[in-house]
């Protein structure tokens, strides 16, 4: 379990595909603290530790697998050499919710539409897939690569977002443009009043 609030900026320094796609991920954190097996949160996919260490030069890393079905449900088919990823760890028991309650779980992949400046800020409006709509709503939660987030408007299968200087500067938002691919995780709220009120249906 994850808060949306990034901790990392990492990033892709080798791909592997053959079999599962195996990415090496540079990052800050100290892998000393890492176990194997461990979950990280890599653009809102909720990956494993497989493997770790620090190179001559002192940079740490990590290798995570991705699966065919990992690939085919997120936006790490995109990934290359240089790509840069959100990373978060996971959530302890006592830590500050200083998001929200992030699963790791990527429910569809997204695209930017536009990107606006407003004032200090810059709008973000993002496509969704159809089968996602109705679980998006004005000033709900939605995890965009796993950075969470407050929507502002909702309109058919379209969404914004307003991203302060603090979130462009410290997460992939910096290299975003429209037509880039997201990660979409929506509120676990609403996935599960989704599944009551369609259980009400039944039994009426």
């Amino acid at each position: 379990m994850f808060t949306g609030i990034i901790t990392d900026v990492g990033k892709v320094s080798h791909v592997d595909r053959g079999g599962d796609v195996v990415f090496t991920l540079e990052t800050a954190f100290d892998v000393a603290q890492v176990e194997i097996g461990a979950s990280i949160s890599c653009s809102g996919a909720c990956l494993t530790v497989t493997k770790k260490g620090r190179d001559d030069s002192g940079q740490n890393w990590f290798t995570v697998d991705a699966s065919h079905e990992t690939i085919r449900c997120t936006n790490l088919g995109d990934w290359k050499e240089g790509t840069m990823v959100n990373l978060e760890r996971p959530l302890k028991v006592g830590d500050e919710l200083g998001g929200h309650i992030v699963l790791g779980h990527v429910d569809g992949v997204g695209e930017v539409q536009a990107i606006r400046p407003e004032g200090d800020h810059l709008n973000y409006s993002f496509k969704l897939p159809d089968e996602l709509s109705a679980f998006v709503a004005p000033k709900g939660s939605i995890a965009v690569d796993g950075v969470s987030l407050t929507t502002n408007k909702v309109q058919g299968t379209e969404f914004s977002v307003n991203i302060i200087p603090h979130t462009q500067a410290n997460t992939t938002f910096q290299d975003m443009q429209p037509g880039s691919r997201v990660n979409l995780e929506i509120d676990v709220l609403a996935r599960y009043v989704a599944r009551l009120n369609e259980n009400a249906g039944l039994k009426n």
